[in-house]
């Protein structure tokens, strides 16, 4: 009864760090069971997983402090870490669902989701025409999906208007229409080496404690074309889920983000529960609560915590 209740590997992306090079392999201190990897070592990690039916990867582009600058140039090289890395993955593994984050935040000098203006603040308008860059850049190089994570005013219609007017008609687009501002994120931030220099990203991320406002950004980004919707984080926002579900028939996503991860896996360590049967719980309660598509570090851990 309970395997019948837990979704089958096909609805789970596996979230990746990718660097440029070949043979890097770097396990994550705050992540146990995951790495910064180059391609040619995540094409091997995703032979076994997608034979057991994978559904998908979302690449997070990691790159040298001296690629960083002002305006995250880095992001929308064509000969960048994930352009490079796209060609290379869907050669390997042609039927798998790739999708790519499109942000800036990984790639500026600052750590932050758009260039700066005058006065420090981030210049939502420049960042949106980056943005755009760095979507069909991504499409351009064999991206299936693209996925907007810059909580930018309008970023849904202008990824959507560039990519049409680039020919990738075709290139789904998922957005983080629901991603709040979270004290969860932190092991991704070491991982992708993305904390804000100065300030917080509060300015332009869902505040947890407005409901409204939170399912008024994805209606919002619905209208402006996204093909999936998403929450982010996922555990500690099980209600919002469940909300969304309700106002939406496009396919929804939700990130069960870094801090969720491992904070189970500190509290088995501690000997305050088990951790597969905690996984499997925290798990069912996202499919239960309406995700169709579950973002998570346990993705490449499936057949561990989920096998039989």
């Amino acid at each position: 009864m309970l395997g019948r209740a837990l979704p089958g590997p096909e609805k789970f992306i596996w979230p990746v760090f990718l660097r440029e090079g070949k043979g890097i392999d770097e396990p994550l201190r705050a992540l146990p069971g995951q790495a910064r990897m180059s391609a040619d070592v995540l094409v091997k990690k995703l032979d076994p997983l997608v034979a057991d039916g994978l559904g998908g990867v979302l690449l997070f582009g990691v790159v040298d402090e001296s690629l960083k600058d002002a305006y995250g140039t880095a992001a929308y090289d064509s000969g960048g870490v994930v352009q490079q890395a796209l060609p290379i993955i869907k050669y390997a593994h042609p039927h798998l669902t790739v999708f790519t984050d499109v942000c800036l935040c990984a790639y500026t000098d600052h750590g932050h989701c758009g260039p700066l203006d005058k006065a420090g603040q981030v210049d939502n308008d420049a960042a949106l025409e980056l943005l755009q860059k760095i979507a069909v850049s991504h499409a351009q190089a064999g991206a299936d999906g693209v996925a907007p994570s810059a909580m930018m005013d309008g970023q849904v219609q202008a990824v959507r208007s560039a990519l049409d007017h680039a020919g990738a008609h075709n290139t789904l687009l998922m957005s983080y229409s629901t991603k709040f501002a979270s004290s969860m994120y932190g092991p991704f931030r070491e991982a992708e080496q993305s904390a804000p220099s100065h300030g917080d990203r509060q300015g332009y991320q869902a505040a947890y404690s407005d409901l409204n406002t939170a399912l008024r950004e994805s209606v919002l980004d619905e209208a402006e074309g996204a093909d999936i919707l998403m929450v982010k984080p996922a555990l500690f926002y099980l209600d919002v889920i469940q909300r969304l579900r309700e106002k939406t028939e496009l396919p929804l996503a939700a990130y069960n983000v870094s801090g969720e991860y491992a904070m189970l896996i500190a509290a088995a360590e501690r000997g305050d529960g088990d951790l597969r049967a905690m996984v499997r719980e925290s798990i069912a309660a996202i499919q239960r609560a309406g995700a169709d598509i579950i973002i998570s570090y346990w993705a490449n851990r499936y057949r561990e915590m989920f096998g039989a």
